[in-house]
């Protein structure tokens, strides 16, 4: 896929805790306009639309019906991917490599604020037969795999809250991050035990927001206004589906959507080749075993090199200087999608006081939440 597709355009709208004075939709139309000024088109250039949204969050069934007038897509060819936005952001990218279309608009979006229960719909994705009946909440799952991660890579307590403390405050610098903030290891530490060992400062809270892309094959990206962000390399994987088959102790999704990402942008060492990643850490823990899994080191090493400032915005390797979901907010399956966006911004050194020097390829890497074993990795470059 290299060099053959290309993001030329982003619009991000949000992010807020709370959102009453507008609804979705507006909130997509105005990410939409943001999206469509950056790269340089109208609606009428559109060819096609890629949703991502979860019916049960959105609390109506074929999303994709809800979508296009905000888009200005009416009468476009769209679809919905109920999943998490990586699998979107590679729809998308898949329709332009085809050569049947040209110019294709990725949407995501959270409107978490109107959900009452939002640990219901978690729990209805829990095995019917086996898992669900047993009552207990898809949540208490992190806590049972923060407890064997912990128990097999000999992590401590301590350098998981040490994500805490790295990404609240880089969020501090990102002016659209809802959750930045100065804290310490104890602060960390001594917060309520949400599913033991997890405390609940260890746990992204969630905000509403929107992201819109523009995907545009290689004649349009390199004529368009804008420098074009290149995806290099993208892939996602689901591991078992039941709980009982999984390896607890790693995230075996990350593993394998990063070996496909790294062959298909010609990747042998991604401690070589990334500057910098947007990794998902919806639980503190989540974020050091993701970066095990996509080779930046071995395992049991993430948090000793947390905790040496080997990941801070100084470090060999930056990572969620976005402030990250902890930092940012959660935005449930458009989560990756605002890391892309992050992303993007960074390599066109357009984000403002988190902005990285001297950047060329970063990496993002998402993850469905739970109880899923889903997620994706995607690497960006701006340079063909």
């Amino acid at each position: 896929m290299r060099g053959q597709v290309a993001i030329i355009g982003v619009g991000v709208e949000g992010l807020s805790p709370l959102s009453p004075e507008r609804s979705y939709r507006e909130m997509i139309h105005a990410a939409a306009v943001r999206a469509y000024t950056d790269a340089g088109i109208e609606p009428d250039d559109i060819d096609s639309v890629v949703t991502v949204a979860e019916d049960f969050f959105e609390g109506v069934s074929i999303f994709d019906e809800y979508t296009p007038d905000q888009l200005g897509a009416v009468l476009k060819p769209i679809h919905t991917i109920a999943g998490d936005s990586l699998q979107g952001l590679g729809a998308a990218a898949l329709q332009v490599a085809t050569g049947a279309f040209d110019i294709i608009v990725l949407e995501g979006h959270s409107k978490a604020s109107n959900v009452s229960d939002t640990g219901a719909i978690e729990n209805y994705a829990l095995d019917p037969v086996w898992n669900r009946q047993l009552g207990f909440p898809a949540e208490a799952i992190a806590g049972l795999e923060m407890q064997r991660f912990l128990h097999e890579t000999g992590t401590t307590p301590e350098e998981c809250a040490e994500v805490v403390v790295n990404n609240r405050f880089n969020a501090l610098d990102n002016a659209r991050a809802a959750y930045g903030a100065s804290l310490t290891i104890d602060d960390v530490l001594s917060s309520p035990s949400h599913y033991a060992p997890l405390r609940s400062a260890e746990v992204a809270a969630a905000v509403d927001g929107a992201i819109v892309m523009v995907l545009a094959n290689a004649d349009i990206a390199q004529s368009s206004g804008r420098e074009p962000i290149w995806i290099e390399g993208l892939s996602w994987s689901t591991d078992h589906p039941g709980l009982e088959d999984r390896d607890f102790g790693r995230a075996a999704y990350c593993e394998q959507a990063a070996v496909r990402a790294y062959g298909m942008a010609g990747i042998d060492s991604p401690t070589q080749a990334i500057d910098f990643a947007e990794v998902d850490d919806r639980f503190a823990y989540k974020q050091l075993m993701h970066l095990e899994a996509l080779g930046f080191c071995g395992p049991g090493e993430a948090g000793s090199l947390m905790s040496r400032g080997e990941f801070s915005r100084g470090g060999n390797l930056p990572v969620n200087v976005s402030g990250g979901n902890l930092g940012a907010g959660y935005l449930f399956d458009a989560s990756g999608l605002y890391r892309v966006a992050d992303v993007v911004e960074q390599l066109r050194f357009d984000a403002g006081r988190h902005q990285l020097e001297d950047v060329e390829r970063g990496l993002v890497q998402s993850w469905r939440g739970v109880p899923t074993s889903t997620g994706g990795v995607a690497v960006l470059s701006n340079t063909v």
